[in-house]
């Protein structure tokens, strides 16, 4: 491995501040919850704003590897297993469903647990089988984890299912980050849909002429806040070739988020403050910079490399039919207290 990673031997944590600003302007659109809107908070730095929750960053953290174009991982961590599900088309051709990298609760999900194809289902229960009374193997929960869905071992996963191991077996996120604004202010503003067709048409159709206000934000300081939990990769009794692994990929997400795309919102299109930050350094070991995504990319192939037996990942079927739920049996966003990645213009 060609990145020195010495300064965090024997570490606990690498944590991360990295100073934010919009690219255009002073206003940002925060992330809005269900029945909250904003989720503003007071502290010894005055009004303060919560712009990205830890659970929306754990989802674009993983998507920092995803290319959506071709439905597969991107070309720098080709090799990581994660399992892809595949449905049968009409002429018995397959097509890509989902993968355990983008669903909500990856392995958790249930295009691979819930399924009438019980495959994937029977091996995971196969091999965790052995836990299934006393305390769980976490050594041996962690082998399996890294053997079909290794970003499971840095995003957490809860394996609820009463026949695996009666629903006890959870990983908690080893790689978490949250954007936090500091000396926040209201700006409002607003505007109209126009219907220049029927000005005053009925608006409960979304006919007519409909005005709305909405609350952006200004803010001295923005900054996301990284973890990346050192003493839980060790704890997972892996030898040094897949410890590292699992911190070079965490680093290489980190790296991919602040230099790639950080538009969270419409109108919450974020880049690193260079004013404030010529490097990123660790805030708790200022002698470690992250490295360059050219650097991680080259030790990251070397280590897949290296443990192709060990993640051979899985691709699976489902093809029953994707039911709806009726109009009563619907639970919303807001009654089920979700996160709403988007508030309404």
């Amino acid at each position: 491995m060609s990145i020195d990673l010495t300064s965090i031997a024997g570490k606990n944590r690498l944590l991360f501040e990295i100073p934010l600003r919009p690219i255009q302007g002073q206003r940002f659109q925060p992330t809005g919850f269900p029945n909250l809107g904003a989720a503003t908070f007071k502290s010894a730095q005055g009004d303060c704003l919560l712009v990205e929750s830890a659970q929306s960053m754990a989802n674009r953290l993983e998507m920092t590897i995803w290319d959506s174009a071709k439905n597969d991982v991107i070309e720098a961590v080709k090799g990581i297993s994660h399992v892809r599900v595949e449905r049968k088309s009409k002429d018995g051709s397959k097509a890509f469903l989902t993968d355990s990298i983008i669903e909500a609760h990856r392995l958790n999900s249930p295009y691979l647990l819930e399924g009438s194809n019980k495959q994937f289902f029977n091996t995971l229960k196969q091999e965790l089988g052995t836990m299934d009374e006393g305390i769980p193997d976490r050594k041996k929960l962690s082998e399996v984890l890294l053997k079909y869905d290794v970003g499971s071992l840095l995003h957490g996963v809860f394996l609820a299912k009463k026949e695996l191991a009666g629903g006890r077996l959870r990983i908690a996120r080893a790689l978490s980050a949250f954007v936090e604004a500091t000396g926040v202010q209201v700006a409002a503003s607003g505007g109209v849909k126009n219907d220049a067709v029927n000005p005053s048409g009925d608006t409960k159709k979304g006919f007519g002429n409909i005005p709305f206000s909405r609350d952006e934000y200004t803010a001295k300081e923005i900054t996301l806040y990284v973890n990346l939990d050192l003493a839980q990769i060790r704890g997972y009794g892996f030898d040094d070739t897949v410890s590292n692994l699992l911190i070079v990929l965490a680093l290489y997400k980190i790296g991919k988020l602040v230099h790639g795309d950080m538009r969270f919102r419409t109108a919450c299109d974020l880049e690193i403050d260079a004013s404030k930050m010529k490097k990123i350094s660790a805030s708790n070991i200022p002698e470690f910079v992250l490295p360059e995504l050219s650097e991680m990319e080259i030790d990251l192939k070397d280590s897949i490399a290296k443990l192709k037996e060990k993640m051979p990942g899985a691709t699976v079927e489902y093809n029953d039919k994707l039911e709806k739920k009726s109009d009563k049996d619907n639970v919303s966003k807001e009654s089920a207290g979700e996160e709403s990645d988007e508030v309404p213009a």
